[in-house]
């Protein structure tokens, strides 16, 4: 797999693209190291940089920095917590699968989670200039990509894939918001995504 061609196809023609995914051999090593392990890079090293090296501005009180020391440390864990999440997420998607319809496959839920979270990553790099922070919303194009590929990988009728996606980003979204608190106390920074 040729990872500027992968996200190339993910991201711009999706349905073709989940189709040879789901044609490729199951090998989740590989799918962690040469795929989530570079783009979950992207948010954490620009957060990093956009707030222990940039800084962040508050108006009328100025420019602030998170010590680097600090800032380095959330960018770790947060890589760190992007592999977490992607198996959580993974785990989710194949026990809900039965209840939509669809093939328990935990291979295909892997490859589904972490292709899905690409749009989400790449718009990480948007942390790097705090003004611009707002454009990671971008990454929500990866809810389509996953209603897209629920049908194609976990074998979901297409007429149960909304609901099937929606209570998949539902407890994506409490994961995230877990993961997000969690981040917050052990590093109080703010504005990190």
């Amino acid at each position: 797999m040729n990872l500027v061609e992968r996200v190339k196809g993910i991201l711009l023609t999706p349905d073709s693209e989940w189709r040879t995914i789901a044609a490729e051999p199951d090998d989740a090593t590989s799918l962690f190291a040469n795929y989530v392990a570079y783009l979950a890079a992207v948010p954490a090293i620009c957060g990093f940089i956009g707030t222990s090296i940039i800084g962040f501005t508050i108006p009328t009180y100025g420019t602030f920095r998170v010590d680097v020391m600090s800032g380095l440390m959330a960018a770790i864990f947060q890589f760190l917590l992007a592999f977490v999440v992607v198996y959580v997420v993974a785990l989710i998607i194949d026990a809900l699968a039965p209840t939509f319809g669809g093939t328990k496959s935990l291979p295909n839920a892997l490859k589904l989670a972490a292709y899905s979270y690409t749009p989400f990553w790449l718009a990480g790099v948007f942390l790097l200039v705090p003004g611009l922070r707002f454009l990671t919303i971008l990454g929500l194009y990866g809810l389509y990509l996953l209603y897209k590929g629920l049908p194609v990988l976990m074998r979901s009728p297409p007429d149960k894939s909304f609901i099937y996606a929606a209570a998949v980003v539902a407890c994506a979204i409490i994961i995230g918001l877990i993961v997000g608190a969690i981040e917050a106390s052990l590093f109080a920074l703010p504005g990190i995504v």
